[in-house]
């Protein structure tokens, strides 16, 4: 058998590494750097993980591959009975998406070609057609270039005699400039909210023959962020007044940072981050990203110096870092109990029957959260609630994990050790949303929405300058809230890029929930004292 190669001969320190990946750069395609990229910066994360502790072989597959799922049924399988001797589950749909869910398609009424409302029923030939509340909908799904372009070509006409020539008017059609408003309102929903980068897009206008450069993309992109930019600030003073935060970091590449990093003599901080902070209103969620050098416990920190004196401090759920706590504004600070839970399911393999129990227990709380949500308890009925049913399971749950490390059931340096020390240690945060109205279980709902982030760096590899990192925050913190408040983003962007003078004068009025009533104002006819 073949020797492999020395491990630490592909190891190359942040500077050797960063000038391997330019010089080659230039030498390949755009995908085949991308490969090339993404196996250089895994080697050292692959050699740090290996030389961990007590790493087991599930959890280094699950870092590398990913786990499909962390579901209790899962990890730990409960046995086969009779009337499921498979332990198969129910069967999933077929998919298919109804007529309601196409909320951006036009519509078009068609009417019966030969029967109108009022007329006699030709089967029964008694009674009148009625016309239904709900039409029998029919789809067509058509396709067409994502920015389709159209040449006007105006006549000209030339006197054969003294030369003069006459060219057709320009037809309101066309606009005043080249690209539409549209333009830099989609360019930002597939680079931002898809991650769809720049010279991809590009690459794909060229072959339907449209060309739409990078640098025209960048700087359509440019001119409707400066117009959108007063709603972004608004939303941040918005959620400094929030009841309860959530913060998370993901890392980002931004390159005039990395080259200012490698250009310090002794950088206090090596790592970029990419902050999701999640601010939690009843009705009307916020999210917010902010790209840079700071961790997030100081962005937040930066976001709560906006917070109206008087009002109480705020929750803030997170996983238990210390980065991710501002250090100067209070907060009630609570920890993330799936990621306790993740720390029992990775050492399942191992600990079978003493991860079941942990498990099981959690599962239970998050089953009274379901009723809870599905009561649609408000935040003091639902603290009741949990304080009657979750706490004596977390009670329970506390005796269970002292009693493995006080009583040498459990080695604390084995990994079923440290899984139980992290709980132990984190467990006043664990059960605040067992003392604090509104306060909930964990922190999924922000690692979803940096999902959106953790897309854009996997697609786009990196920002190349602040600004845009700047930038892409900006439409990233739109767009994201726009979902969770069930908003289209591209009717809400439209919107924004239309009315920038009444934007600017009250963002407070285009927010992603009240844009429509600011359009409606904006549509009514003022109104003239005779």
């Amino acid at each position: 058998m073949k020797s492999l190669p020395d491990l630490n001969r592909l190891v190359l320190p942040p500077e050797q590494r960063e000038a391997f990946l330019a010089a080659i750069r230039p030498l390949l395609p755009p995908e085949q750097f991308e490969f090339v990229q993404a196996m250089v910066e895994a080697f050292p994360q692959i050699k740090q993980l290996l030389e961990g502790k007590n790493l087991s072989i599930a959890r280094l597959r699950q870092v590398l591959f990913g786990a499909a799922t962390e579901k209790t049924a899962t990890v730990c399988p409960p046995a086969p009975s009779a009337s499921n001797p498979k332990g198969q589950g129910k069967r999933r749909g077929h998919g298919r998406r109804p007529a309601r869910a196409y909320t951006g398609a036009r519509r078009q009424t068609v009417r019966h070609p030969r029967l109108r409302p009022g007329d006699q029923c030709p089967e029964c030939g008694k009674g009148r057609l009625r016309r239904q509340p709900q039409p029998a909908p029919v789809v067509r799904v058509e396709a067409q270039p994502p920015f389709p372009a159209t040449v006007f070509e105006k006549e000209v006409l030339r006197c054969n005699l003294c030369g003069k020539t006459f060219t057709a008017p320009t037809p309101p059609e066309a606009g005043e400039s080249k690209y539409a408003p549209e333009v830099g309102v989609l360019v930002s929903l597939l680079r931002y909210g898809s991650g769809m980068p720049h010279y991809r897009l590009e690459k794909l206008q060229a072959s339907l023959g449209v060309p739409l450069p990078a640098a025209t993309q960048w700087e359509r992109v440019a001119e409707v962020a400066r117009l959108v930019q007063p709603v972004g600030d608004h939303l941040k003073w918005l959620a400094a007044q929030a009841p309860g935060v959530h913060n998370d970091d993901t890392p980002m590449r931004v390159g005039q940072l990395r080259q200012q990093i490698q250009s310090e003599t002794a950088p206090e901080r090596t790592g970029i981050f990419t902050t999701g902070i999640l601010a939690s209103f009843s009705e009307h969620p916020i999210a917010l990203f902010f790209t840079g050098r700071q961790h997030a416990g100081e962005n937040l920190e930066d976001i709560l110096s906006q917070r109206a004196e008087g009002l109480p401090p705020p929750w803030q759920m997170a996983d238990g870092l210390s980065r991710n706590r501002p250090k100067s504004a209070p907060t009630l600070e609570g920890c993330c109990l799936s990621h306790g839970r993740r720390g029992l399911v990775q050492v399942a393999d191992d600990f079978p029957e003493e991860v079941r129990r942990g498990l099981e227990s959690v599962r239970a709380i998050y089953r009274f959260e379901a009723l809870a949500k599905q009561q649609r308890l408000d935040p003091v009925a639902r603290l009741r609630f949990h304080q009657t049913h979750s706490q004596p399971l977390m009670e329970a749950l506390k005796a269970w994990l002292d009693e493995q490390i006080e009583g040498h059931r459990v080695e604390p340096n084995s990994t079923l050790g440290e899984a139980i020390g992290f709980m132990r240690r984190h467990w006043g945060p664990l059960t605040l949303f067992l003392r604090e109205p509104g306060a909930p279980l964990d922190n999924n709902l922000c690692e979803q929405i940096l999902k959106m982030a953790i897309l854009h760096r996997k697609n786009s590899l990196s920002f190349k300058t602040q600004h845009g990192a700047q930038v892409g925050d900006l439409f990233m913190s739109l767009i994201q809230t726009c979902r969770l408040n069930r908003v289209n983003p591209w009717d809400y962007l439209m919107a924004l890029v239309r009315h920038p003078d009444q934007v600017r004068a009250n963002p407070e009025q285009w927010l992603p929930w009240n844009y429509q009533d600011a359009l409606e104002s904006a549509k009514a006819p003022a109104s003239t004292n005779d």
